[in-house]
């Protein structure tokens, strides 16, 4: 019972330990609840400009606390999350935005993907293509082989059944 009590507490732990922290300090919540889910919402989808890969309320950075704070600010003030949104990206540019915003500016970022799609599922069809007239026209299938090597090859298989 002690084992199964101990393994059950381990696997609770590493469970807890793949779930994401949650960085930010009771300081820093809002009272009201409404603003408080939408700071979280917002401080969701912005980068930490050290961690550069984690969202603001994930990061325990100093400059990550300092965004969180300065969101929840402008929330306070009356913003509404596109204001506080542009706010950030006039001040940090896209970089702060986990989810790019689609402009010409982010075009290449946004179209390399889907234009990699299209080549690659291109290089497989032609490839699908030729093969398929390979195999069609006998190519490949041992068909070119001399008239000896034919008759050597014969042999090798019969004696082998």
């Amino acid at each position: 019972m002690t084992r199964l009590l101990a393994t059950l507490a381990l696997v609770g732990a590493l469970i807890a330990a793949a779930l994401p922290a949650q960085a930010v300090a009771p300081d820093e919540i809002l009272d009201d609840p409404a603003l408080e889910e939408r700071a979280r919402a917002l401080s969701a989808n912005l980068r930490c400009m050290v961690c550069q890969n984690q969202s603001i309320d994930d990061s325990d950075a100093p400059l990550a606390k300092d965004l969180r704070v300065l969101v929840r600010e402008r929330l306070v003030a009356g913003d509404s999350d596109g204001e506080v949104i542009d706010f950030l990206v006039s001040r940090y540019g896209e970089f702060v935005l986990l989810k790019p915003r689609f402009s010409w500016n982010t075009l290449f970022l946004w179209g390399v993907a889907p234009l990699a799609l299209a080549v690659g599922a291109g290089v497989l069809i032609v490839g699908a293509r030729r093969r398929r007239k390979v195999l069609a026209t006998g190519a490949g299938t041992g068909s070119n082989l001399t008239p000896e090597e034919q008759a050597a090859l014969d042999r090798i298989l019969s004696e082998k059944s």
